[in-house]
């Protein structure tokens, strides 16, 4: 086995203790998300919060304003929910972050219980939906064979109701129970999914809706009153995610024009007779009632910025997460008459404060859009004259950088590093389009915006390429190292994280949902389109690279596998590269507060000497 040089990690980044202090707290300071309730028992939630030090699931009975912490593992648990009476918490198990698993339960209230398996007869896999009814569940799994769908009647033996090799998955189930949604890609191209619509009963299909290549549909959700066989579906037929409302059961469909430049996610009301439309454009979030009688939209009074997740109570109130670059996220409720107030409070310490960003549209000589967005925060005291700037590129590819709060962004700021955001093609948020524009030559496409971005940037005297560092984790880890190798004399350094670097090995090691989407993405397998791998994979350029570069990996990522990292960091060792490395023992990423302070330090520190700051 090679050893590779160890990345330093500091014991503090700053030398003012007030500082080091602050950019700490924003990472540590308690944080919790939207929370979940129980269909039938609205009174009982289930949220997530680090308040222990790592991100773990806390039930909340409202009736009595109690909280108490579910999980408890060493690397942390994020996917759980409620079945529709609220008596027990249903929670996924992986290994150390592999999400490989099986969904367990336990009591509601109960202290000191062990959970139970909560699916005998199914086997352990990647989750791919789970709908808890009163008398059905229904339950998707994903492994190396393909999707598989199970249902439970009335406490019974779970029965396949749908498998398929091709990627897939469950979506939802009916307010009564007796229809389920499944999304597929049965058709090859599991970015743009199909729908499948089969009866509880006897795993029947009643219908089926496909709007043809390069179109995909959603399942939301179906009425929220029993018998009612309309689903909320988003589409994308004039090039950007919208609503319509389809009657599963005459087949029939409407397309609702909400008159948003924007695209939008959706949710029911209670009564069935209102949407609630959470509307994204140009990298900032606002909120509006659909009335579906009518046809009018409402807007929702929330601040200026990015609302993350939105869902409507029984009562009508809104909860919904929201934070902007400069202020840190809280859970709030609105209710009807429009009050507005914070719900949750997991801590009487709340995240220091940040910058905001501004926007820039840079022109570009290529579509399916003139312009591409980038978002730029400046430190506190930047004085003038080009700064060390990090271009921080986010992962998906399927993502977007939002004015949202970012205890990451607001480091590289006190660190004195101007940071910019590229939302570059292959980002939500613009259009289809947009988004779409990478199939084929994924990475070098998104590269060419950033390129556009950097030189706009060293015009406009922000930086240059001798300060210029690129950075990202996941996709943006993979944009990292093949803009290293393909654009050797732009950067100062590199951080990737948790990164494709060799493709191939990483198509073969990868879980199969992800190879699903990298066949659609690349024009099919390795095998069938080798030379779009070779040319759109970081180790072909390994031998160009120059700048010194920081790797972290996690051992158990089943997303970016570390066999195919250790591959690319073989070949840099082979030509005495400087470059350093930061392995830990988790997945995709950690759910440990220490361990994220201890990598985010450890990144500013290699790039703070990657530009000469120390």
């Amino acid at each position: 086995m090679s050893t590779y040089p160890s990345a330093t990690v500091p014991k503090t980044l700053f030398d003012d203790p007030e500082k080091e202090a602050r950019w700490r707290a924003r990472f540590s300071a308690p944080r919790v998300s939207v929370p979940d309730w129980a269909r039938d028992a609205p009174q009982r939630s289930l949220y997530v919060s680090n308040v222990s030090g790592t991100w773990e699931l806390y039930a909340w009975d409202r009736s009595t304003g109690t909280h108490r912490q579910v999980t408890d593992r060493p690397n942390g648990t994020f996917h759980g929910t409620l079945p529709a009476d609220g008596e027990r918490v249903w929670w996924f198990d992986d290994t150390d972050g592999d999400e490989f698993g099986s969904w367990v339960s336990e009591p509601f209230g109960a202290h000191d219980t062990r959970p139970e398996q909560a699916l005998p007869g199914t086997h352990p896999g990647y989750p791919a939906g789970l709908e808890l009814g009163a008398r059905v569940i229904a339950a998707g799994m994903s492994t190396d064979d393909g999707v598989t769908v199970w249902v439970a009647r009335d406490g019974g033996t779970p029965e396949v109701v749908y498998q398929h090799e091709q990627d897939g998955g469950l979506a939802t189930l009916s307010r009564d129970e007796s229809l389920l949604v499944i999304a597929h890609s049965e058709h090859g191209d599991s970015r743009h999914p199909a729908l499948r619509v089969l009866r509880v009963a006897d795993g029947s299909t009643v219908v089926e809706k496909w709007d043809g290549p390069g179109k995909g549909l959603a399942a939301l959700d179906f009425a929220p009153i029993a018998g009612d066989p309309r689903l909320l579906v988003l589409h994308e037929r004039r090039g950007r995610e919208e609503p319509l409302i389809w009657d599963v059961e005459t087949d029939t469909e409407t397309e609702l024009d909400l008159g948003l430049p924007g695209e939008v996610d959706a949710d029911w009301y209670p009564d069935g007779r209102a949407l609630l439309i959470t509307h994204t454009h140009r990298a900032r979030t606002t909120m509006h009632r659909y009335d579906l009688d009518s046809g009018t939209v409402t807007a929702l009074s929330t601040p200026v910025g990015t609302v993350g997740t939105a869902s409507v109570r029984p009562d009508h109130a809104v909860e919904y997460s929201w934070s902007s670059a400069a202020e840190p996220g809280l859970v709030r409720t609105l209710s009807p008459r429009g009050d507005d107030r914070v719900l949750l409070t997991p801590g009487e310490n709340r995240a220091p404060e940040s910058l905001p960003v501004d926007d820039a549209f840079i022109e570009v000589p290529h579509g399916p859009n003139d312009t591409v967005h980038a978002l730029i925060a400046r430190p506190a005291d930047a004085g003038h004259g080009p700064l060390p700037t990090v271009f921080n590129l986010h992962g998906g590819p399927h993502a977007a950088d939002e004015d949202r709060f970012s205890s990451y962004r607001a480091a590289w700021l006190d660190a004195g590093f101007a940071v910019v955001e590229v939302n570059y093609r292959g980002s939500t948020g613009y259009g289809s389009q947009w988004r779409d524009a990478i199939e084929g030559r994924p990475g070098l496409t998104e590269l060419a915006d950033v390129a556009h971005v950097q030189d706009w940037a060293i015009e406009q005297g922000l930086t240059t390429p001798a300060l210029s560092v690129v950075a990202g984790a996941s996709w943006g880890g993979y944009l990292t190292l093949l803009a290293l190798g393909t654009q050797p004399d732009r950067w100062a350094g590199g951080v990737a994280g948790v990164p494709v670097a060799d493709y191939v090995s990483a198509y073969a090691d990868e879980m199969e949902p992800l190879r699903a989407f990298d066949r659609a993405m690349f024009g099919g397998a390795p095998e069938q389109v080798p030379e779009v791998y070779r040319k759109c994979s970081p180790i072909t350029y390994v031998d160009q690279v120059r700048a010194p570069l920081l790797v972290l990996a996690g051992d158990n990522d089943p997303r970016c596998p570390i066999r195919q990292i250790l591959n690319y960091l073989d070949r840099l060792q082979q030509r005495e590269m400087p470059f350093e490395f930061y392995r830990y023992d988790a997945g995709h990423g950690s759910l440990v507060i220490a361990e994220t302070l201890d990598q985010v330090a450890t990144e500013i520190h290699f790039a703070r000497r990657a530009v000469g700051m120390s």
